[in-house]
Parts: structure tokens; sequence; C-alpha cells
């Protein structure tokens, strides 16, 4: 059972871990702020260490992504600022940092980091099943919509008056041939 202090802590580490390339990850500085140390003092534990972080676990941003974020994330340029291009941690590579640091307060805030990474996991994949779900039922509307636009169009006619019977007309009619009435012309008369 969380406590508040528990879950607040929770929600400030997930409000610090994108999406990049396709993976949850926490920016070395979050990290470094998590585990209350200097982000250099992270990154030098990171490459004394490098042969415990693979690529799956670690990666540095490019320009790009880098620019990306800054915007998303409200990350100031400032003066003086970075010189290198930070990296990204995975949920294994923020698990390893923990390690390789070997602070109490590394362990003790590692366990929060692994538990906000699980319920993103959790989140993602009840909106995936979601997602699924949707789209069956939508498939399945679709189906419907066709059986209903089909009986429709076969029920129309029923659904119409019946078209009116040609009547014919009432009394007796005379076929007469035209009566050949002559013109004259009134300006041959005149010659």
């Amino acid at each position: 059972m969380t406590t508040d202090t528990e879950m607040r802590s929770l929600t400030l580490i997930e409000d610090r871990i994108p999406t990049l390339r396709g993976q949850k990850v926490m920016l070395d500085h979050d990290l470094a702020a998590i585990y209350q140390i200097d982000t250099g003092a992270l990154n030098r534990a990171v490459k004394r260490n490098a042969h415990r972080f693979p690529d799956d676990f670690i990666f540095q941003l490019t320009q790009d992504e880098f620019a990306s974020l800054r915007c998303q994330l409200g990350i100031s340029k400032g003066r003086g600022g970075r010189r290198y291009l930070p990296y990204a941690f995975t949920e294994h590579g923020a698990i390893m940092a923990a390690t390789v640091l070997n602070s109490p307060r590394a362990v003790e805030m590692s366990v929060f980091v692994v538990r906000a990474f699980v319920k993103m996991r959790e989140e993602m994949l009840s909106t995936a099943t979601l997602a699924k779900r949707l789209a069956e039922v939508e498939k399945d509307l679709l189906t419907h919509d066709a059986a209903l636009r089909d009986l429709y169009q076969k029920l129309r006619p029923l659904l119409l008056p019946p078209p009116e019977p040609e009547r014919k007309p009432i009394g007796f009619g005379v076929k007469e041939r035209r009566a050949a009435y002559r013109r004259r012309n009134i300006h041959q008369g005149q010659e």
C-alpha cells in the first residue's frame, strides 16, 4: 500500500519520463535530481562503468531530439547551459545507475523509479487493450451498418406507397380526321 508521499513521488517521477525512440526514458539531469547528485557525477559514474550500460540501457540524444524535448518539456536554453547533449536512461539503465552510484538515496529512489516505469507500462498496456477492443467494436459496427443498409434497401420498396394505376378516360373518344383548311394568303389578293 502506497502512502500519499509515495504517490506524490511517483507522480513527480512519471512527469519526468518522456518517450524517445519509442521507449520511456529519463534524462540524465532528471535522474541525477531524483538521486540527489550532480549530473556530471552521474555521467562520470556511468562512464567509469560503461560495461554495465549497453545501448539498450542508455543513449545520447541527437540535436533534433534535444530541441524537440526542449519545446515539449520547457527546458531552458539558458546561458552557459550544457556543453554536451544529455543522456537518456531506459528503465533498466535507471536501475543500473542506482547500482553504480551505490548511495542510500539512490537505492531508496530507485524503488520509486521502478514503480513509476511499471505503472506507466501498465497504463500503456491497458490503453493498448482498450484500443484493440475499440477497433473490434468499430469493425462489428461497420459490419452491422452494412447489413442494416442492405436490409433498408430491400425494405424501401415496401415502405413506398404503391404507384397510381393508369386510368382510362371516362366516356368515349372519337377519332376523326382533321379537316383540311386552306389558308389564304392576304398578300396574294392585292396583286
